[in-house]
């Protein structure tokens, strides 16, 4: 009997992952085949290692990417606990996920915090450093605090969490896996922030792309209700239309509101008038999710991960061409080497690495001579780059930077709420003026039309989307017609 044999007829219990990569790539097949050979199969969440998906854990051996049942020696990795690709990582927020079964949960612990004093959080909040993991990287707990504040002050009839889950930024996927692979992750950061904040309704915004997300996290809110952890805070999910714009919190809080996602004039601020014009704690999902650790281990030793200001643990996803794409969880500090060389093995193709776009499609690209530089919002910021919600796009030497650059401006025409004319109409004098740049007729005047164009939406937008889209371009135009980028599109000065 071969070991692959021996494996399938001693297995007890086999952990096949029940997330929308791997179930595309084949693991609803092979739970099915393992079930039909009298095995007890347990769907948990994924690992997000996505390069071994479909990956299945027997008796605790891993085993990916798993195609044929018979054949598991050609895919053996190892005992799960020592696969470095897990082994290394530091997990604070997706600790359980892929462990378990994402429905089994034990309340105690939670139950157990709850009884804390709200300012008691607040300040462990505070001792952490957390920062918004959706984008800008603002101090969680000045958002806490205002709105602690605004209910103590004015008395306001109704508080809200409100949950950005409109994950819409290329490369990134950890919100998706999150609420796929342990939902109550999710539901204990939003309990622990409505006790803290006098909150006890909240609302999670989820994007219309993730229809298993949102099959299991209603699941989730069911069985919450059930265990009676919904009696003081109420949960309800909100699926979205597909507007990348209402990603950004004042437009999700309009479109929540029955209205059209349109960006809000601040001030004031959501955590002082936000839904419905009552206090409202707006925050990304894996922000969010990142509560129960700090609680766990306790604000200060959070603090002493990381780096500086960059505190705790960052939810890096690695996509484009990568030769190991996936979500690996890791302290702040790593370099962007380290990430994408070490962790992701380089490029698919095997050419040299050409550039990487971090932060979403409105980030920076950076190349070869930014690669040593350390992963953290300060370091980032040096660069006019930043780290958004922890999403890179990698590149190998065959990129079309003026594409890339065209592909911005184009991206800006198509999600703009249209509020604002910065943004409405210099997206799309942007579009056709780097048209112009990759059909040939370069001109040094071009390139100062695009330039002011770019001041003029960084300058006066009313948002982030106008606001942002000139940080692509410049980083990308920057080094197409820059010496050291080589002249790579072919156009411009020789």
């Amino acid at each position: 009997m071969s070991r692959a044999e021996a494996k399938r007829a001693e297995a007890k219990r086999a952990l096949v992952p029940y997330e929308s990569l791997a179930n595309a790539l084949g693991a609803d097949r092979i739970a099915r085949e393992l079930q039909a050979a009298g095995h007890e199969v347990v769907r948990t969440g994924g690992f997000g290692l996505a390069w071994l998906e479909p990956m299945i854990v027997i008796d605790g051996e891993a085993f990916g990417p798993v195609q044929d049942l018979d054949a598991l020696d050609t895919v053996a990795l190892g005992p799960l606990d020592e696969l470095p690709a897990l082994a290394r990582q530091q997990r604070l927020v997706f600790d359980r996920c892929g462990h378990t079964d994402p429905f089994e949960y034990d309340p105690s612990w939670l139950l157990e915090q709850l009884e804390r004093e709200p300012r008691q959080i607040i300040e462990e909040i505070k001792a952490s450093g957390l920062r918004g993991r959706g984008g800008a990287g603002f101090p969680a707990h000045i958002k806490w605090q205002t709105v602690y504040d605004a209910v103590c002050k004015t008395g306001a009839p109704q508080k809200y969490i409100v949950v950005n889950a409109d994950e819409g930024d290329s490369g990134t996927f950890a919100d998706r896996l999150i609420m796929e692979g342990d939902p109550f992750r999710l539901i204990e950061g939003m309990l622990l922030s409505g006790h803290a904040t006098g909150a006890d309704k909240g609302l999670v915004y989820l994007r219309s792309e993730y229809p298993l997300a949102a099959e299991i996290f209603a699941r989730a809110i069911d069985l919450a209700r059930t265990l009676g952890l919904l009696e003081k805070f109420d949960i309800e999910l909100f699926i979205g239309a597909g507007a990348y714009i209402c990603g950004e919190e004042t437009s999700l809080l309009e479109s929540l509101e029955g209205k059209r996602g349109e960006i809000r004039v601040k001030p004031p601020v959501p955590a002082v008038a936000g839904l419905f014009g009552q206090p409202t704690l707006v925050h990304n999902v894996i922000t969010l999710c990142a509560v129960p650790g700090i609680l766990q281990i306790g604000g200060k030793a959070y603090a002493d991960i990381g780096v500086g200001a960059s505190t705790g643990s960052m939810t890096f996803q690695l996509a484009g061409n990568i030769k190991r794409g996936g979500l690996y969880e890791l302290p702040f500090g790593l370099s962007l080497r380290e990430l994408i060389e070490d962790w992701g093995g380089g490029t698919r193709t095997g050419n040299p690495f050409g550039a990487v776009q971090v932060g979403g499609p409105l980030g920076a690209y950076l190349f070869e001579n930014d690669l040593d530089t350390p992963l953290s919002y300060e370091e980032m910021a040096k660069l006019g780059a930043g780290i958004g919600h922890g999403g890179l796009v990698v590149f190998d030497d065959t990129v079309d930077l003026v594409q890339q650059a065209h592909f911005a401006f184009a991206f800006c025409e198509h999600e703009s709420c249209g509020k604002c004319t910065p943004c409405r109409i210099g997206s799309v004098r942007g579009k056709e003026a780097v048209a112009a740049l990759a059909s040939g007729e370069y001109t040094e005047s071009r390139l100062e039309v695009i330039e002011d164009l770019c001041e003029v939406m960084e300058q006066t937008s009313l948002c982030q989307m106008g606001g942002m889209t000139p940080i692509p371009v410049r980083s990308a135009l920057g080094w197409a017609f820059s010496a050291q980028g080589g002249n790579r599109s072919g156009i411009g000065p020789k």
